[in-house]
């Protein structure tokens, strides 16, 4: 279970983390969640589908593989391989937090998961400068948890006008591999393109106006990347 904690530069001085990319550093995810500010980003490198949450919305997802627990972007020596990471995993492992309320009002705190596998006391970047102002990594995470709080607030949105304009469909990919292995991916939903053609001008200026036009068309560029995903799962069979 995780276990968080408000930073601070007193109980957390000696807190360091480790800023490469693996499976040991908890990576190992077949996909995370994206914002629609990110699209234009995650298009080069990752199909970008859409998911129903519990609550019956849709929020975008960037996919690394096609089972859980594959990342198929993870390169040795805990490296990344694409030029952009998304939002959600350059977080880890820190996280958003909401103190106060009423009318002093509300304040977004950074807190970190001090049993994430990225957390040491002795291994990677500091957090705290010798007399305890933020070290640039903490400096970065802050600003990072700045932009996934502001994107989370649009996830709501464009999901309702989305639906709205019926622009969700069902997406199913058949996947044949080199060495004859067949599966299936299901369960998720993509931009439907026929439909996105056929808006009128009123549809289409209300996506403008609400900065989601481009994101939807990125979504939909961003499919043209399941073939690049098939030919690095190829690839790491070929490695063994």
């Amino acid at each position: 279970m995780a276990n968080h904690a408000q930073l601070n530069n007193i109980d957390h001085a000696d807190l360091r983390v480790r800023t490469g990319h693996s499976a040991d550093l908890g990576d190992a995810v077949m996909a995370c969640p994206v914002f629609p500010y990110e699209f234009r980003s995650l298009q080069p490198h990752y199909p970008v589908v859409f998911s129903k949450d519990a609550k019956g919305g849709f929020r975008p997802l960037a996919l690394f593989g096609f089972e859980e627990g594959e990342n198929l972007f993870l390169a040795a020596p805990e490296r990344w391989d694409a030029d952009y990471v998304p939002l959600a995993m350059r977080m880890k492992p820190f996280l958003i937090g909401v103190a106060g309320d009423g009318a002093g009002g509300r304040r977004l705190e950074a807190h970190v998961d001090l049993d994430h596998p990225r957390v040491s006391r002795t291994d990677g970047e500091p957090l705290f400068l010798e007399h305890g102002g933020h070290a640039p990594l903490l400096q970065e995470a802050t600003t990072t948890l700045g932009e996934v709080h502001d994107g989370e607030q649009t996830i709501p949105v464009f999901s309702a006008m989305l639906e709205e304009l019926d622009l969700l469909e069902p997406f199913t990919l058949d996947v044949e591999l080199d060495d004859g292995a067949k599966g299936r991916l299901a369960g998720y939903y993509v931009i439907a393109e026929e439909r996105l053609y056929t808006l009128d001008g009123t549809a289409l200026g209300r996506l403008q106006t609400a900065g989601f036009l481009q994101p939807v068309y990125m979504a939909v560029a961003a499919l043209s990347q399941f073939k690049s995903l098939v030919d690095r799962r190829n690839a790491a069979i070929a490695r063994g």
